[in-house]
């Protein structure tokens, strides 16, 4: 009867992105998940199983053939493939978070929609419980880094909002902060001699899977004369840590952490 019958949470579920096969195994539903992008690689787990694409490739006969009764999507990146299996007639909950906040409502919307409301809000209260231990530990520091992240060099392309906020959440401050609410990266593109100008004390940089060729940027035309270029403090930061809206923000933010926390102890 109607009101009666337990209503089955989605058994089968394809997961487009790293991050929301992250927060799916993270929140204990790692065993109804049967297809990730060729990118997932946290669990280590989630690389077993059926790889349905790369982030804007997917082929939507491999989708369809694994039978999923729920579709995890993020961004208008994969509006596409999204329009697609809506009218496939497959169910597709896609976030959009472009801020530290917005990731963790994402792992609120998706912990409901897996049955794992419980689990999202453990797992985001130990990240709030983390964010707030580094920011007091920071707080102290007498002055806070200039900072740039770069996230793509060609063209030189400042970091999304995200990553803004985790450079001051670690005790940083991004010298391209006022283009943090800019949603596009086309729309955050960054001149070479503005970044001269600002003079970063640290360059971050992860272009989006990439290597970071950290002698070519120390070599562009007149960043000899940055500061972060004199003092050698050019790091490289793995993508997944920093560029993949998810639980690993936490790992990226560590490291972020770790970096300004060695600047702070050389000066």
């Amino acid at each position: 009867m109607y009101g009666k019958t337990a209503i089955e949470l989605p058994q089968r579920i394809v997961c487009l992105t790293s991050e929301t096969a992250e927060i799916a195994y993270l929140l204990g539903a790692g065993d109804r998940v049967v297809g990730v992008p060729g990118t997932a690689r946290r669990p280590e787990a989630a690389r077993d199983k059926a790889r349905v694409g790369g982030f804007t490739t997917f082929r939507l006969d491999k989708i369809l053939a694994l039978e999923p009764d729920l579709v995890l999507a993020f961004s208008d990146l994969q509006k596409d493939v999204v329009h697609d299996l809506i009218g496939s007639g497959i169910t597709v909950l896609c976030t959009n978070q472009r801020s530290f906040d917005d990731v963790l409502r994402a792992i609120l919307l998706i912990g409901g929609a897996i049955g794992r409301s419980e689990a999202a809000h453990a797992l985001i209260q130990d990240m709030r419980d983390e964010v707030k231990q580094i920011r007091e530990y920071s707080a102290v520091w007498p002055d806070r880094p200039r900072v740039y992240f770069e996230e793509w060099h060609d063209p030189l392309i400042a970091g999304i909002r995200w990553v803004s906020e985790l450079i001051e959440i670690a005790g940083g401050r991004d010298v391209f902060a006022e283009l943090r609410d800019r949603r596009g990266a086309q729309d955050r593109i960054v001149p070479p001699e503005t970044v001269r100008e600002r003079d970063p004390q640290i360059i971050l940089a992860s272009w989006c899977g990439k290597p970071v060729d950290t002698a070519s940027i120390a070599a562009r035309a007149g960043w000899d004369r940055i500061s972060a270029v004199k003092a050698s403090e050019i790091h490289e930061l793995e993508g997944a840590d920093v560029l993949s809206p998810g639980p690993s923000l936490m790992v990226g933010l560590r490291r972020i952490h770790e970096i300004i926390q060695g600047f702070q102890a050389r000066r």
